[in-house]
């Protein structure tokens, strides 16, 4: 079983000493409030700890990751933000590169969006060969992308630049459409290239 992802948040509270905060944090409730919704909704179904702490009663347990402005946000310890209401999407990625990064990925799935001809290819070949699988919509969800991202990039290489479709067969990482269909053996199919790029990057 995979530990949880654990978010820890220091907000604007606690005492120190003679010191004691008396007004309550409006960023720091609003930080709160995104990153419970963020756990039943962008990061359902994934193992989360959130961990709510009192900021001047723990002042410098922060520090050593960067912390020093209350609303503090760590993933796994790794500051993801401080000072400001948090961004909910740099939560949602910090989370996913956190709970699915080094973890084995179960079963057939290709990560694409709707515009990619190769990733209408990808899905034709695994159709064709009577193979069931998962289909997952990076532009359209959050959560398939940064998953996408955190499964590939340390296969690839930090540099290298991610397009669609990315695919795995029976957990194991395939790559494209040509390469699927070398793994398949299956005939030819031509892709319609009216359906648009697959690059994740914007063309020039």
């Amino acid at each position: 079983m995979n530990n949880p992802v654990k978010i820890t948040v220091f907000r604007w509270a606690g005492a120190w000493g003679p010191f004691k905060v008396n007004i309550p944090c409006g960023e720091c409730s609003l930080t709160k409030d995104i990153i419970t919704d963020c756990i039943e909704t962008d990061l359902a179904g994934i193992d989360v700890e959130l961990d709510m702490r009192d900021w001047l009663t723990e002042w410098w347990k922060p520090l050593s990751k960067g912390g020093w402005h209350a609303p503090i946000v760590l993933v796994n310890g790794q500051l993801v933000s401080q000072g400001a209401a948090l961004n909910r999407g740099l939560l949602t990625q910090a989370a996913i590169e956190a709970a699915k990064t080094g973890t084995p990925m179960q079963g057939n799935h290709i990560f694409g969006k709707v515009s990619c001809p190769h990733c209408v290819r990808a899905k034709e070949y695994l159709t064709q060969a009577g193979v069931d699988f998962e289909y997952h919509d990076v532009v359209k969800s959050e959560k398939a992308l940064y998953e996408m991202l955190a499964r590939v990039k340390p296969i690839i290489g930090p540099k290298t630049p991610v397009t669609v479709p990315q695919i795995w067969i029976n957990g194991q990482y395939i790559g494209g459409a040509d390469d699927l269909k070398k793994v398949l053996g299956l005939e030819n199919i031509e892709a319609n290239p009216d359906r648009g790029q697959c690059s994740l990057s914007p063309s020039r």
